[in-house]
């Protein structure tokens, strides 16, 4: 079954090698320059010519694949394109021309803890959060113990998320996310989630997501990148600029800053 949105096709092919395809992809972002003060002024704008937005093309005819159990680092500078891309793959933004092909089931995690409650407990935000991701109440039962466990947070279940650090709420929405067994996964930095300890534990995890699910993450550590990925593609103003191995990206990233 193929589901087309916008640009956006999803579709499952159990048969086909390719998990994710982007053909000539671009997007665009419309700034304002001047604000018209009422109808008057915007009026009077339009017999000038005066547009008041100036035109920022943020992606600028991206092409790659990624295949099946890939696990893909995108890097480049602030401003190239890199989460404007991330979320263009999960439907977020529509872009203006080009292409997308998703093949599989794709769950994104660009901002942790969107959709939380800060006047719910911590166990009401697990079961609220499991229902936007399209779980049953039976389902979220069993999973609940794994996630409290996995974010160490069995004592403050009860407690309203407002009374949370930042650091436990990051650590209770990592754990819900990973919940959600997809065949692509997109990441935005989320490997700096928490203290040292749950940072290794995130990593042992995505450790085991090699060959078994697609990655997609987007990262300014270089170090993740050469650990993690079995490839890189290095974005600047909207282009691939690099597509191979990691390590040679991240040392053509490093140059970038030279």
């Amino acid at each position: 079954m193929r589901r087309t949105v916008g640009r956006r096709v999803v579709y499952n092919d159990d048969n086909n090698p390719i998990a994710i395809k982007v053909v000539n992809l671009h997007k665009d972002f419309r700034l304002p320059t001047e604000k018209a003060w009422g109808l008057k002024q915007a009026f009077f704008n339009r017999l000038k010519g005066v547009k008041g937005f100036k035109t920022q093309k943020v992606l600028n005819g991206l092409d790659f694949e990624i295949e099946k159990g890939e696990f893909v680092g995108i890097v480049g500078r602030n401003g190239s394109g890199k989460s404007t891309l991330l979320k263009v793959l999960s439907g977020i933004y529509v872009p203006q021309k080009g292409a997308i092909e998703i093949n599989g089931n794709l769950v994104p995690f660009i901002e942790l803890g969107v959709g939380f409650n800060p006047d719910l407990t911590g166990r009401e935000n697990i079961y609220m959060n499991g229902a936007l991701l399209g779980f049953s109440n039976a389902e979220m039962d069993k999973m609940y113990p794994k996630i409290v466990k996995f974010a160490e947070l069995e004592d403050f279940m009860d407690q309203k998320l407002k009374n949370y650090s930042s650091g436990m709420q990051v650590r209770l929405a990592f754990s819900i996310a990973i919940r959600a067994k997809g065949d692509i996964l997109i990441l935005d930095e989320v490997l700096a989630v928490g203290d040292a300890e749950f940072q290794q534990k995130c990593n042992d995890y995505f450790r085991s997501l090699h060959g078994n699910q697609t990655v997609i993450l987007v990262t300014h550590n270089m170090e993740n990148v050469e650990e993690f990925c079995d490839r890189a593609i290095l974005l600047e103003k909207g282009k691939v600029t690099m597509d191979g191995d990691p390590k040679k990206v991240a040392e053509a990233y490093k140059k970038l800053w030279d």
